[in-house]
């Protein structure tokens, strides 16, 4: 591993801060920097642009974005034992490096960046899941963060990118690929890892588009999908029964067939049938 700034390797700075992984956190560091600096790349030019990276750690993804030339960095770190070794990387890039101690849960970073805002994160793997839903379900849309490049297992990383008649197609599926670009941008082994993880990684890489695929109700959508995936193994005509009504109308209305099941129809027909049961709503 090759050094890409004047700073300590990642594993001295372990070492020399105490700072074991903490699984309670969902910490899983990445030591290679010049993997890191590799993530750092993909959404392409930061340098004019404001960063938010969740769960820095020890900082190998700051010091990938800082040395790729990030323009400002607001780092997110809820372990205070990481707060001393970002301390160091902020004082070896002046002006460039913000770090916040809280939780990225509770914290809006509106209220610390300018939009637009690109996300670059290795997320914790307890809450990556959840930050992802709260980013592709802003209040307006196009979002205020211009692309997401983030690290996940990459079974999380399957049901982001799958299509449909894929094992992993699902909700997660529907809602990422309606309002967004997606792409899985690079792939890691566990031993990339310290310590190593149970699961392979993945990075995936989303921009927003300008407007969803199709026309829908961004929440109704949502539910109508939520329960057609809750029984995927069942037809739509018995896993659609919790909407209430005639089921079977709502699907022949929307292009879709009553035996189809979830896991084969496109977001393109669950759009239809979310403005199918919008309407039947209004009407009732």
């Amino acid at each position: 591993m090759s050094a890409i700034d004047g700073l300590p390797p990642l594993r001295e700075v372990i070492a020399s801060h105490g700072l074991a992984a903490k699984k309670s956190l969902g910490q899983n560091f990445l030591l290679d920097l010049n993997l890191t600096a590799r993530i750092a790349r993909i959404p392409g030019d930061l340098s004019q642009a404001s960063v938010l990276e969740v769960g820095p750690g020890p900082g190998g993804l700051t010091r990938g974005l800082l040395a790729e030339g990030a323009g400002h960095v607001l780092a997110i770190e809820k372990d205070s034992r990481c707060l001393p070794a970002l301390t160091e990387i902020s004082e070896a890039y002046p002006g460039r490096l913000e770090i916040l101690e809280g939780d990225a849960l509770e914290i809006d970073p509106l209220d610390h960046l300018p939009a637009p805002i690109h996300v670059v994160a290795n997320l914790p793997y307890n809450v990556g899941t959840e930050l992802l839903i709260r980013w592709l379900t802003p209040e307006s849309w196009p979002p205020y963060w211009s692309s997401l490049t983030l690290m996940f297992q990459q079974e999380v990383a399957e049901r982001i990118v799958a299509q449909p008649g894929d094992k992993a197609y699902g909700r997660l599926a529907v809602l990422a690929q309606w309002r967004c670009e997606t792409r899985v941008a690079l792939r890691l082994p566990p031993e990339a890892f310290t310590p190593p993880p149970k699961v392979h990684s993945a990075v995936v890489h989303m921009r927003p588009r300008p407007t969803p695929l199709y026309d829908a109700d961004p929440e109704t959508l949502s539910h109508v999908v939520a329960v057609a995936f809750n029984q995927r193994r069942k037809m739509l005509r018995s896993a659609l029964k919790g909407l209430g009504g005639d089921v079977e109308a709502l699907l022949t209305e929307s292009g879709i067939a009553p035996t189809e099941r979830a896991e084969r129809v496109s977001i393109e027909r669950f759009a239809a049938l979310a403005r199918a049961f919008a309407a039947r709503e209004a009407a009732s």
